[in-house]
This record gives structure tokens, C-alpha cells and sequence, in this order.
């Protein structure tokens, strides 16, 4: 069960500060209380700005430089890809909704409940919230963009492609 929040004041020379233990940490350090769940904020300690964004972010590229690659190649362009286009609004709560997912099939697995099909149902799933996603982010864009009309046209493609694919499973 996660403690109460944890405020980490990042100095100038780039030293973490952990407020709760009144010690300097690594972004080591920080990356295994994130993974034991414990909720941390990261805040700048001269402009007290929120930069646990940055920071997370930065744990991410360490990792992935390190050998980690969780992250597929394929997935970071279309990651990156998605920046500034009409989509971007959506995709922090597409993959926020894909994530949550994830862990609950992830529990189930672990859980003894372990059934192959849940793949197949969980990237339909997906799939489904994508669309949900994408149908509420396109409703608040311009229409009258061609450029955003052309990238609409690009993305309910691949959604369509997409779908056949995982209906194939």
C-alpha cells in the first residue's frame, strides 16, 4: 500500500533531494520507489515548479539506454509522430486507459486465471478505447484543416487496419 506522497526537490547541480528521508537520492534511487508504488512529486527547489514529468521522463531514457527497451522502435515514432497533431490531446488518456488494462490483465495472469485469448480480447479492447479516443479528440478538432483532415484520414486507416488485425486473433 502506497505511503503518502513523497516530494523530491531537484537542485541546480542536479542532485534529488528526498524530503520524507532528509537525503540526497540518485535517479536510481527514485526509479525503484516509483516502482514500489510509492507516489512522488518532483519539484524544482528554486522555482518550486512541478517537474516530476521531466524527471520521470528522463528515468525513462536512462533506462532505455541502458538496455532496457521496453519501448519498441515502432512505438516511439508513432509516439512521436502523434506530437502536435490533432491527436496529442488524446493519447495521455488512451494510454493511461491501456495501461490500467494492462495491470489488470497483468493481476489476472498472476492470479492463476491465465487464458491466451486475454491477449487477443485485451488488444480488441484497446483497440475499442482508441476509437472512443480518437472519435472525442477529432470532435473538438478543426475540420476545416486540410492538413488535419489528410492526418484524420491517415489515422482512421490505420485504426481500420488496426482492427482488422486484431480481429484475426
Amino acid at each position: 500500500m502506497p505511503g503518502p506522497k513523497v516530494v523530491i526537490k531537484k537542485y541546480a547541480n542536479r542532485r534529488l533531494y528526498d524530503t520524507e528521508s532528509s537525503a540526497y537520492i540518485t535517479l536510481d534511487t527514485l526509479a525503484k520507489m516509483i516502482r514500489e508504488g510509492r507516489d512522488v512529486e518532483v519539484i524544482d527547489a528554486k522555482s518550486g515548479e512541478d517537474i516530476t514529468h521531466q524527471v520521470m521522463t528522463q528515468i525513462i531514457v536512462d533506462e532505455e539506454a541502458a538496455g532496457a527497451n521496453l519501448l519498441p522502435v515502432n512505438f516511439l515514432k508513432e509516439l512521436i509522430g502523434l506530437y502536435g497533431g490533432s491527436m496529442q490531446g488524446a493519447v495521455p488518456n488512451y494510454l493511461e486507459a491501456a495501461m490500467d488494462a494492462f495491470k489488470k490483465q497483468q493481476a489476472a495472469m498472476m492470479g492463476g486465471a491465465f487464458d491466451p485469448s486475454m491477449f487477443a480480447d485485451m488488444a480488441k479492447r484497446n483497440m475499442e478505447m482508441f476509437g472512443s479516443a480518437f472519435s472525442a479528440g477529432s470532435a473538438g478538432g478543426r475540420t476545416d484543416d486540410r492538413d488535419d483532415s489528410d492526418e484524420v484520414a491517415k489515422l482512421k486507416a490505420e485504426l481500420a487496419a488496426l482492427k482488422a488485425k486484431v480481429d484475426k486473433l
